[in-house]
């Protein structure tokens, strides 16, 4: 009798080791993989020296660590002046440069409120991803714009602002345009007052154009500081907020401080003074020029705007687009462009931008689509009809 086959057991035995192959692999590949994410967590202690700080640098109840926290997604353990950071490499070296600037910030007499650890935090994210803005110090600390005056110090919260700070000190011109709610206004009177207390300049001139944003006012009782004053009030809650509410009174009844329409501008040379222009996306061509041509000597000026909020009569070019056109390549002349990641107001406020922009691009995309396809009925395929020959005779 010829002996059994035994080839079916060995190819069963052979599936079965591939099986068990194909099972180790995929341990080994699953070790490997939570070996690298075991590799990418860390943890750091750091150690405060002032514990007299240490409840302002924490927060109340650790709310500025909770913050942390929730915006890294890491963990921040707080005992006594020290706090352990646990959780990703990269979340936890962007908490260690916050938590640095803040406590020199701290050191220096400063105050600290929950949108300046918001700020500190995306200052540190941009410094991780090797933003040539903030500025890094020798012993890698955060280096942020300020403007100092009497009642507060301004620190810069965003990149953004601080590009916009420094180029404040560079420029002899300076634009500053995007979205509500990123501190264009609010940075340019704080820098104003701040030369203006130094005594760098001798007057600062705060202006804007007296349009009405989409609602009839009609007429408006008082003498014409009292009709202007309405248009003019963003400029004198940021001016009281950075000056003694007495100073600005002086101030504004000597003439050291002016603040006026647009109007007013025409025939003026405005000389050793800081001239700050708002809402600047709501003036003509003709009211840009005659008003960027008013600069004098030792003079600066300050132009912020939204161009995504023109307010002017239907038809009517914005003067401020055309001169972003015209001008930026000028020397002396600076640019600083907000978007919506810049808005330090209330945290809903930038996704409030973000969400009317989407609907502006989709609108723009539609109406481009329906202008191909309108032509391309009209067989013009995006371009002018080709003139008809004449029939032969």
């Amino acid at each position: 009798m010829p002996a059994p086959s035994r080839r079916k057991p060995v190819e069963n035995r052979r599936r079965h080791l591939t099986r068990d192959s194909q099972s180790s692999s995929r341990k080994s590949t699953d070790q490997s993989s939570s070996a690298a994410s075991a590799s990418d967590m860390t943890h750091i202690v750091l150690a405060f020296e002032d514990n007299r700080l240490i409840g302002d640098l924490f927060g109340q109840f650790d709310q500025n660590l909770a913050l942390i926290e929730q915006r890294l997604g890491i963990d921040a353990i707080a005992r006594g002046n020290q706090v352990t950071l646990k959780g990703s490499r990269a979340g936890c070296a962007q908490a260690r440069t916050a938590l640095e600037a803040m406590y020199q910030r701290l050191l220096q007499g400063q105050e600290l409120h929950p949108g300046d650890v918001d700020g500190a935090l995306r200052m540190a994210a941009a410094a991780e991803a090797q933003l040539p803005l903030p500025t890094l110090e020798p012993k890698s600390r955060l280096a942020f714009a300020q403007i100092a005056t009497r009642r507060k110090t301004i620190v810069a919260r965003t990149p953004t602002q601080d590009a916009y700070i420094r180029a404040m000190d560079r420029a002899d011109l300076i634009f500053g345009t995007g979205p509500a709610g990123t501190g264009k206004t609010f940075l340019a009177v704080a820098y104003a007052a701040a030369l203006l207390e130094r005594g760098d300049v001798a007057r600062l001139i705060l202006s804007r154009p007296a349009v009405e944003a989409g609602e009839r006012l009609g007429f408006l009782p008082g003498e014409m500081k009292d009709k202007v004053d309405p248009y003019l009030r963003p400029i004198y809650d940021a001016l009281y907020e950075m000056m003694p509410a007495e100073k600005v009174d002086r101030g504004l009844q000597s003439g050291m401080i002016e603040v006026a329409p647009l109007a007013f501008m025409r025939g003026r040379t405005l000389s050793n003074a800081v001239v700050l222009l708002d809402e600047a996306q709501n003036t003509t061509s003709m009211q840009m020029k005659m008003f960027l041509t008013r600069l004098g000597e030792g003079s600066k000026m300050i132009v912020t705007g939204d161009p995504s909020q023109i307010d002017l009569p239907a038809g009517q070019k914005s003067g401020l687009r055309e001169a972003l056109g015209l001008l930026t390549d000028i020397e002396a002349v600076a640019h600083i462009r907000f978007n919506e990641t810049d808005v330090v107001r209330h945290e809903l406020v930038g996704r409030i931008v973000t969400a009317y922009d989407n609907a502006s691009r989709e609108e723009s995309v539609a109406r481009e689509r329906r202008f191909n396809e309108r032509n391309r009925d009209n067989g013009q395929d995006g371009a002018p009809p080709r003139p008809r020959e004449a029939a032969a005779s």
